[in-house]
């Protein structure tokens, strides 16, 4: 059985978690507590000397810790449902769409938080090395997130789903950032009707609890 190493409070594996719960996968959670720093011990190095979440090891014993890796693995281990696409067409959408959730969502977050978090101090790039904060990051972080709703909002006004007719990875990631956002105190707009009604079907989802 593959084994998840995981923070339930963390955006990241949870990305991880929904896709595994979408594909029916068993798994064996394995908790790595980022407030009490687990993820920098000697024990967690060994399995991830990137000291971040997720990894998955495999039933071969390769761990993967990336979630772009991860996704690929599972999807090719498990095509069904698919959730990167089938056809040449869909895939392209969906990677694009995925790389703006990833770039213009949750990095946006992640850059508002860490540059400005007092419990983010000397943590704003994630790992092992101690990187100072800039509060102008966090500043441009509120400001890139403003437009990736707008952006998201409009995608969603044409389209039942982040990239287009069908549920996909993209959709994983546009809820966490929009989960993620509260971390920052920043959510949809009231007139982003889009974006709110298609949030609404995300949480009906049973993989949103995941």
């Amino acid at each position: 059985m593959m084994k998840l190493y995981d923070c339930t409070t963390a955006p990241s594996p949870r990305r991880t978690r929904i896709f595994l719960a979408e594909k029916g996968i068993e798994y064996e959670n394995i908790q790595i507590d980022l407030t009490k720093g687990e993820q920098m011990s000697d024990a967690y190095r060994r399995i991830n000397p990137g000291c971040t979440v997720p990894s998955l090891v495999t039933d071969d014993g390769v761990t993967l810790t990336e979630n772009a890796g991860i996704s690929a693995y599972l999807e090719a281990l498990y095509p069904e449902p698919s959730l990167l696409g089938t056809t040449p067409m869909e895939k392209a959408a969906i990677a694009a769409w995925n790389w703006r959730c990833e770039m213009g969502g949750l990095m946006s977050v992640a850059e508002a938080l860490r540059n400005s978090s007092p419990a983010m101090k000397d943590r704003a790039l994630p790992g092992p090395k101690k990187i100072p904060q800039i509060p102008a990051l966090a500043e441009r972080g509120l400001m890139k997130l403003g437009w990736f709703f707008k952006t998201i909002d409009r995608q969603l006004s044409s389209n039942p789903y982040i990239a287009g007719d069908t549920y996909s990875v993209a959709d994983i990631t546009a809820t966490i950032v929009v989960d993620f956002a509260r971390w920052v105190k920043v959510k949809p707009e009231e007139d982003q009707t889009a974006l709110l009604e298609w949030y609404g079907r995300m949480r009906e989802r049973p993989s949103f609890k995941a």
